[in-house]
Parts: structure tokens; C-alpha cells; sequence
């Protein structure tokens, strides 16, 4: 097992990992619409959406694989009412790459943001 860190993405805001690797599977923690300073990005569910993928990517990037292959996405929305506003930014993400996907609506999320994202990945293995 291996723990991910990287200056790519947000600083944990807790006692736990950016993610972790285990043989060749990723594990995101869920990443919620922060920049590089810690700072919540202004705007709507569209701004902190793209921030999210933005603060995935650097975690996926740092562990050795990308969006293509993610295999499961969770999705947790503040207000189910932006879901067609996230879909549209997500699909963007994900275009002809379709992960298994869950979506749900909570009460509340950490600093009150609109929308937290965690992921699984595989991790290409070299041959």
C-alpha cells in the first residue's frame, strides 16, 4: 500500500491521504472544490465542478494514471437540483470513457461547497 501526496491538488484538510494506492488500483479521497491555497473557488455548481476534476486530475496524474481509467466515480451533491449542471461539466471529463458512476444528494459538505467527487482508478501497469 501506498499513500499519494502531491503539491498538484489541495492539501488533505484532515488526517487522511490525497489517495492510496494499492497493487495497481487508485482510491481518491473525495475532493471538494479547493484551489492550490486552500481557498474555495467562487462561483457556481459549473466553477467548483471544473475546480474538482482540476484537483483530481492532479492526484491521478501524481499516482501514474488519468481519467481514462477510472473505473467507479462517486458523486456527492449538495442539491441534487444542479445534477444536469454536473452532468454537463462531468461529461466533459468523461466523454467517451463512461466509469460506473454513483450520484447523491447530502445534507451538508465539508466548507459548505456544492460538490465533493472521489474516484477508483486503475493504474496502467508497464509490460
Amino acid at each position: 500500500m501506498e499513500f499519494i501526496s502531491t503539491t498538484a491538488a489541495p492539501a488533505a484538510i484532515g488526517p487522511y491521504s490525497q489517495a492510496v494506492k494499492l497493487g495497481n488500483m487508485l482510491f481518491t479521497s473525495g475532493q471538494i472544490p479547493l484551489d492550490l491555497d486552500g481557498q474555495i473557488v467562487q462561483g457556481g455548481i459549473k466553477e467548483q465542478a471544473h475546480q474538482v476534476f482540476a484537483n483530481l486530475k492532479g492526484v491521478l496524474e501524481a499516482a501514474g494514471t488519468s481519467f481514462d481509467q477510472v473505473v467507479k466515480a462517486t458523486v456527492f451533491l449538495k442539491d441534487m437540483n444542479q445534477f444536469a449542471e454536473l452532468n454537463e461539466i462531468y461529461g466533459t471529463y468523461f466523454d467517451d470513457h463512461k466509469p460506473a458512476r454513483s450520484t447523491v444528494e447530502v445534507a451538508r459538505l465539508p466548507r459548505d461547497v456544492f460538490v465533493e467527487i472521489e474516484l477508483i482508478a486503475v493504474i496502467p501497469v508497464e509490460i
